[in-house]
């Protein structure tokens, strides 16, 4: 479609992803985060955008250690679901970590099956590094976090 692009968050674009997420987050299907956390990491976005509905999807790719990055905040607008959006972000995320020599990548999802058509396995949460769980300390679901760990080697 004409004029439609995935492209790195500008400042202006984090009211539209704090709505998209917050969709996601009153399900209880992705962690909603307040706009404060997601202008100190603007950075960390890739947004997919229309001409007639602006942002429809975001993507963050968060570096977590010198050889661990995160996918997260990954959500399509449920009016765009089908349209292969996620796909192509998570596409975008992954090249970009390993354009980074990130060595390790890993998710926190309810949608394993998503992860797995990128090569991502399920892996036990405690092998995640404790740099992690910070965001965990402050989520509402803990510590009886069901979220499913997913990870893959570069």
């Amino acid at each position: 479609m004409k004029g439609t692009m995935i492209r790195k968050a500008a400042v202006k674009d984090i009211r539209p992803i704090h709505a998209l997420l917050q969709i996601y987050g009153e399900r209880g299907e992705l962690l909603a985060r307040p706009l404060s956390e997601l202008y100190d990491h603007v950075r960390d976005f890739y947004v997919y955008v229309t001409p007639e509905d602006g942002v429809v999807g975001c993507c963050a790719l968060q570096f977590c250690w010198e050889d661990l990055a995160e996918i997260r905040s990954l959500a399509v607008h449920p009016d765009h679901l089908g349209s292969k959006i996620g796909t192509r972000l998570a596409e975008t995320a992954i090249a970009e970590a390993m354009d980074f020599r990130i060595e390790k990548l890993f998710a926190l999802t309810y949608r394993p099956d998503f992860f797995t058509r990128f090569e991502f396995e399920q892996v036990d949460r405690s092998l995640l590094p404790l740099k992690i769980w910070s965001d965990c300390m402050i989520c509402v679901k803990f510590p009886d976090c069901d979220e499913i760990a997913m990870m893959r080697e570069l």
